[in-house]
């Protein structure tokens, strides 16, 4: 199977998209909606949609493993954002409906600092050398997890610098209705974007961990593949959703061969996320850490060490997993 693309910047709709002057089901105090027409968008035609890879959209935050101080490292996601008067701008110029003149950004003046470790996504547009915004005024970008960083203390709980993995979750190779924890060599994730999930992430939909015991997990993009998947109509992918055990999912994320992105989100067809019981959840889950090979006491609090402990152990969902770190 070909290694499929990564998550750097936003992802477009598979359909050509409506906003709908009605309260947001996605966001809160978002006073409209943003809903799918029944129209395939050309930027999913051109990417030659009908021979992409069709994936589950998970809900997490999204990560990135590349090289820092000479080791691989897990990279979190930090967009650089305008200051307030360079958005004051930016909003009046898209209120204005001035669609046919172009917005000027002052990159050096017009944004928030970051830390000097910031570099920005791959793939994003440069103009002399500078990382220009997106259609939303924002620079996507990533920050490096150190473990003395509180603020990314739960992208720091799956990984573990001086043996060099990651906790992570995919399919057993073996059985694709076999979900499998493993800690990963981070050089086998070098420069893919991975999924963050668990106890602390997005009002974790997927129900893990506990906030006296949480758990977290890597999932690589792409690592889920839909096989069933109907045509690619407005009607059918709504049916879909909506009746089969498969469809109880976020969205879906097409990977196209150009390495091009599209996706579509339940709440573009003005369906409801997150829901009760997820497809991730249907599944049964082995533990297969192997971490005999470090000879290496871990941390006694850390999630490394309780997975050593339940090792081969295999559990019927997601959900039944209790942690007593």
């Amino acid at each position: 199977m070909r290694r499929l693309g990564s998550v750097q910047r936003k992802m477009p709709c598979v359909f050509v998209t409506e906003v709908k002057e009605e309260p947001s089901t996605k966001r809160e105090h978002q006073p409209f909606k943003v809903l799918a027409t029944e129209t395939v968008s050309h930027k999913a035609l051109d990417a030659d949609i009908y021979n992409a890879i069709p994936t589950e959209k998970v809900d997490g935050t999204c990560c990135y493993v590349t090289n820092y101080k000479g080791q691989p490292y897990l990279w979190a996601r930090l967009d650089r954002k305008p200051n307030k008067l360079a958005e004051k701008r930016f909003k009046n110029f898209l209120h204005s409906k001035q669609n046919s003149k172009e917005f000027f950004w002052n990159v050096e003046e017009d944004f928030k600092p970051v830390p000097e470790c910031w570099i920005p996504a791959k793939e994003i547009e440069q103009l002399n050398g500078n990382p220009m915004p997106d259609e939303n005024g924002h620079i996507p970008g990533w920050v490096p997890v150190e473990k003395s960083n509180k603020q990314y203390c739960w992208h720091s709980s799956v990984v573990d610098y001086e043996f060099e993995i990651a906790l992570v979750l995919r399919h057993h190779p073996d059985d694709p209705g076999l979900l499998e924890i493993s800690a990963v060599p981070l050089a086998d994730l070098l420069e893919q974007t991975l999924e963050l999930i668990g106890t602390n992430i997005n009002g974790n939909p997927y129900g893990l961990g506990s906030k006296k015991h949480p758990l977290h997990l890597l999932i690589p993009h792409g690592a889920f593949q839909i096989r069933n998947l109907p045509t690619l109509k407005h009607s059918d992918l709504l049916s879909w959703f909506n009746g089969c055990r498969e469809g109880k999912i976020e969205g879906i994320v097409w990977h196209c061969n150009d390495g091009c992105l599209i996706k579509v989100h339940r709440h573009h067809l003005g369906l409801c996320w997150p829901i009760p019981d997820t497809y991730m959840n249907s599944k049964p889950v082995l533990i297969n850490m192997n971490l005999n090979k470090y000879e290496y006491a871990f941390d006694a609090k850390c999630l490394f060490n309780h997975f050593s402990k339940i090792d081969n152990q295999k559990f019927g969902r997601l959900k039944d997993i209790i942690l007593n770190v």
